[in-house]
């Protein structure tokens, strides 16, 4: 029998591929070398990928035994969303590599409470690779403009 979750995965997966097989037909521009269905293609392929493994997960979890799980933190979503609306609401005037620096850097401490110095050190390691491999794929790579600091033009 599927649960929720597992027919949510379905829907999603189905639901997903089929607009993936559409974006096939989109006619390709010679002159540009990315097609109108390289971004759709991406999402839909992950959108696809994360449909299958919650259907997955939900088939495993009805063989398993049902075991208690952990309490809910409803607190720590609060902050997490939270924290996610400064980034949005700093992102425009520190710019994409600052806010995101920050942002991944503090959910990281906020989703794993530093217990040693060498927490803050990988907090801060995991939010500066997160903005420059993000900057260096969309801005060098794929030529999108990130937004720029009001603040720091940076």
């Amino acid at each position: 029998m599927i649960g929720r979750d597992g027919l949510a995965g379905l829907v999603v997966l189905a639901t997903s591929l089929a607009l993936f097989w559409l974006t096939l037909g989109l006619q390709r521009n010679p002159l540009v070398p990315i097609g109108p269905g390289f971004y759709p293609r991406i999402v839909l392929g992950l959108t696809a990928a994360l449909g299958f493994a919650l259907l997955a997960a939900d088939l495993l979890a009805r063989r398993k035994a049902r075991v208690a799980g952990p309490p809910r933190n409803y607190r720590l979503v609060a902050l997490s969303f939270g924290a996610f609306g400064v980034y949005v609401l700093l992102l425009p005037g520190l710019g994409f590599r600052i806010a995101t620096f920050l942002f991944v850097a503090a959910a990281n401490l906020l989703l794993a409470p530093p217990q040693r110095p060498a927490h803050w050190l990988r907090a801060l390691a995991l939010g500066a690779a997160t903005a420059l491999i993000a900057y260096y794929v969309f801005e060098q790579y794929l030529l999108v403009l990130l937004p720029r600091g009001r603040w720091t033009d940076f």
